[in-house]
């Protein structure tokens, strides 16, 4: 089990402020630009309890990542309906937020961020920051810049950050953990409002790598660094050890409006399950969705070794629903999925933020001329 009184370094206080957070400052000041700077504090202070800030639950902001709306908690994946219709493994998981974010705009140069959540704070081989921490990301004028992390300490933490002048801040929630609350706050006279809502999202289904095992953060997730490289809403359906291509999940995904489907199931279903689930699935949506397209994804190994069993019947499983008059539906190697060699994965499976890095750059290229981009 996870040790919840983990050691942490206790800096010295220097005039309201810790002598870490003070050689901070004056690096960032001297070598970094501040809309991409953590203003790293020490549990306790941020003073979130400050009366001069002022804070609004994260619901009033632009809540992305959700399919449905009708969820029993804000930050559940799946809607309440599914409960006894999925299997318990799937519902469990579909209550931790991976792949969720907040999106706003504020005036407010230091941002302050208080969330609660309810399971362990971390895994064996994949760390709190990861499985129940929050990432923030300012938008610039090339893209989106990581800010920084917030690590819990517990059910209830807080943080603080330090982006400076930016027209739109990210906060990406835990991947693997049930997101109870979370409040944004922002100084005395700072505005703060909900972001743009932008386009149809790409959905992507499958496993513990989908939902972000092993990222040492949220923002390194595979699915979340595609949604920052291509900026488009993404919807993670992926459910640790429980990508099993069921026909209730198939109706479920039948029901979003997407701009894209990607099925990334492999690594949790076995040859016989590949056989028989994988077209039926593909068949579904297509019936709800006659035009969307759908990526069917091999799974991807370390050592090279492309295509596997499964990834040899999927291939002809793509082959044939082409042949049925499957439109709009396209395949996804695995081929440099975990880069040049064989650094990329906790164990050889999940993906380190390495890893992560080397699977992105794969979606996005099939991605982007998938969706016009």
């Amino acid at each position: 089990m996870p040790n919840r009184n983990r050691g942490c370094f206790v800096p010295l206080r220097l005039r309201g402020m810790t002598m870490f957070a003070r050689s901070v400052e004056m690096l960032s000041s001297a070598l970094l630009p501040t809309t991409a700077m953590l203003l790293w504090l020490a549990p306790g202070a941020a003073d979130a309890d400050d009366p001069a800030l002022t804070w609004v639950d994260a619901q009033t902001l632009t809540v992305e990542g959700k399919g449905w709306a009708g969820t029993e908690s804000l930050y559940d994946r799946l809607p309440a309906k599914a409960k006894g219709v999925v299997r318990d493994g799937v519902w469990e998981l579909s209550r931790h937020s991976a792949g969720l974010c907040v999106r706003f705009q504020t005036t407010a140069a230091t941002i302050h961020v208080k969330w609660e959540v309810t399971g362990e704070l971390a895994m064996p081989h994949m760390p709190a920051s990861g499985v129940s921490g929050v990432d923030l990301y300012a938008k610039t004028d090339t893209g989106w810049r990581f800010v920084g992390n917030g690590r819990p300490s517990g059910p209830a933490n807080q943080a603080s950050f330090g982006p400076g002048a930016a027209p739109e801040l990210c906060l990406y929630l835990p991947l693997y953990n049930h997101t109870q609350s979370v409040q944004i706050g922002v100084p005395e006279g700072e505005t703060i409002a909900a972001a743009p809502v932008r386009g149809k999202p790409v959905v992507f289904y499958g496993t513990s790598i989908t939902q972000g095992g092993c990222a040492s953060r949220p923002g390194m997730a595979y699915t979340n660094i595609v949604g920052r490289k291509l900026n488009v809403p993404i919807i993670n359906l992926g459910f640790s050890g429980n990508g099993l291509s069921e026909p209730e999940m198939a109706d479920l995904l039948a029901e979003l409006d997407a701009s894209a489907y990607v099925l990334d199931p492999l690594w949790n279903m076995s040859p016989a399950m590949v056989r028989e689930r994988i077209a039926p699935f593909v068949r579904t949506l297509r019936a709800a969705h006659p035009e969307t397209p759908i990526l069917l994804a091999e799974d991807c190994t370390i050592w090279g070794n492309v295509p596997t069993e499964k990834g040899a019947l999927l291939r002809e499983i793509h082959g044939q629903l082409e042949r049925d008059g499957v439109a709009n539906l396209f395949f996804v190697s695995a081929e440099g999925m975990m880069g040049p060699d064989d650094e990329g994965t906790v164990d050889g499976c999940h993906p380190t933020d390495l890893g992560f890095m080397h699977q992105a750059e794969v979606f996005v290229a099939a991605l982007r001329p998938v969706l016009g981009l």
